[in-house]
């Protein structure tokens, strides 16, 4: 296996990870105490992270 694909899962993972949490604070907050910084922080990361990730698996050609 190819160390840009191994590096890309890795991104892809925390992409996902980072989306889950930024969700989860979002649903366990209520309405008047929701802290946007840190939701648009996580939320923006996670993204990032799995945007990244998902084409870096993609675009690596698998040579044998």
């Amino acid at each position: 296996m190819n160390i840009k694909r191994i590096f890309g899962s890795i991104l892809t993972v925390l992409g996902i990870v980072g989306l889950i949490y930024a969700a989860v604070l979002f649903v366990n907050t209520s309405s008047g105490t929701r802290e946007i910084k840190i939701l648009a922080i996580y939320g923006t990361l996670g993204l990032l992270f799995f945007i990244t990730g998902i084409s870096l698996v993609r675009t690596t050609k698998d040579e044998s």
